[in-house]
């Protein structure tokens, strides 16, 4: 990030003559060591100021100083509309500091970019706070793919993203309830923000057609198809994240089907929480053994879809299905279907033996 230490230093008022260049050495030696009669706000901007001083050591001891600021001090400070540059400095010197996170994700001074770096920390109340922080999510992607790669983003703050960008939930759909978080500020104008316009989750304009619209059966052969499949393929590999959610909103199948495969949990959640999303296309993902956890998740918590037999089915034979979801969909298939499961080696034992016990009961071996 570009700093100007003479704006910081005119932004400290009578207190610049602590970071003034022309001041004695050891008059900024000793600013430098953070022992001042100032507000904590205060006292970090002139060690910040100090931080680009030409004395090496002056420099040196002021960085030091700022790296390791008593909680009285650094607590107050960093919910303060200190200067976006001094914000990012206290994300990265103090990143495995859970609370301190949180009050740089609320502090509406906190730079976009250095939101994005708090989106990927393993802090979940940090990544529930920026989760909530639509105006940033929409002025810069690159915050939505943060929290779409990070292990401890969860399924509440999945779905929160997604209905905020137009895709709620099936009917039916269980819901998670996360912990209740603080109001939200409004963040302050970023000039440095990744996105040079606001993201527009209901413009479609730059999609081709090939991807919105449902094609009819076309004649093509092997190659043909190949050659469509690649070309889909290629288009979608060079959208960004919250363009494939767009995507998965409003493409058609088979975006979908490319979408709902992606590595990317969001993304492969958005495809399957499409508001175009058929029930044939349901049965597929359900039988599919390549998607991600989120995916069969959200199929086996929807009501609406598991109303159909077929959906049951394909939950309760494949692999990739938590053990005590599949064994729960074992209670409402045929005797038939239960014996090809108690005798199939493609699923777990666990859920072949359970299959083995309802049939036991049954009377039906």
């Amino acid at each position: 990030m570009q700093v100007d230490p003479q704006a910081i230093r005119e932004s400290l008022g009578p207190a610049q003559k602590f970071a003034d260049p022309s001041a004695p050495r050891e008059a900024r030696l000793l600013a430098a060591r953070g022992a001042l009669p100032l507000p904590p706000a205060q006292i970090c901007t002139v060690l910040f100021a100090l931080s680009f001083d030409d004395d090496a050591e002056v420099k040196v001891r002021a960085m030091e100083s700022l790296g390791t600021l008593p909680d009285r001090v650094l607590e107050p400070a960093l919910e303060a509309p200190l200067h976006p540059g001094l914000l990012e400095f206290f994300s990265e010197r103090f990143q495995e500091v859970g609370g301190h996170m949180e009050r740089l994700a609320l502090n509406p001074a906190t730079s976009d970019e250095t939101f994005c770096f708090l989106a990927e920390l393993p802090h979940p109340r940090v990544v529930e706070i920026v989760s909530h922080n639509q105006t940033r999510m929409l002025r810069c992607a690159r915050i939505v793919e943060a929290l779409s790669e990070n292990p401890v983003t969860g399924q509440a703050t999945i779905s929160r993203v997604l209905e905020f960008l137009g895709l709620g939930g099936p009917a039916g759909e269980s819901e998670s309830h996360a912990e209740a978080i603080p109001e939200i500020p409004e963040p302050l104008p970023d000039t440095a923000a990744h996105d040079a316009e606001v993201f527009d989750p209901d413009d479609i304009s730059d999609f081709p057609d090939d991807l919105i619209e449902e094609e009819e059966a076309l004649d093509l052969d092997e190659t043909g198809e190949e050659e469509r499949r690649l070309s889909l393929t290629s288009m979608i590999q060079k959208m960004n994240v919250m363009e494939k959610i767009k995507l998965a909103r409003f493409g058609n199948s088979e975006a979908r089907g490319l979408l709902v495969r992606d590595r990317n949990k969001m993304i492969a959640s958005a495809a399957v929480r499409s508001p175009k999303v058929k029930e044939n296309e349901i049965i597929a993902f359900a039988k599919s053994r390549a998607l991600c956890d989120e995916v069969y998740r959200i199929i086996a918590s929807t009501n609406e879809w598991t109303k159909n037999y077929q959906v049951k089915l394909a939950i309760a034979m494949n692999p990739k299905s938590t053990l005590p979801t599949a064994i729960k969909f074992l209670n409402y298939l045929t005797d038939r279907d239960l014996k090809a499961i108690m005798r199939s080696r493609d699923v777990p034992g666990q859920v072949s033996m359970q299959a083995k016990r309802i049939l036991s009961r049954k009377g039906k071996i």
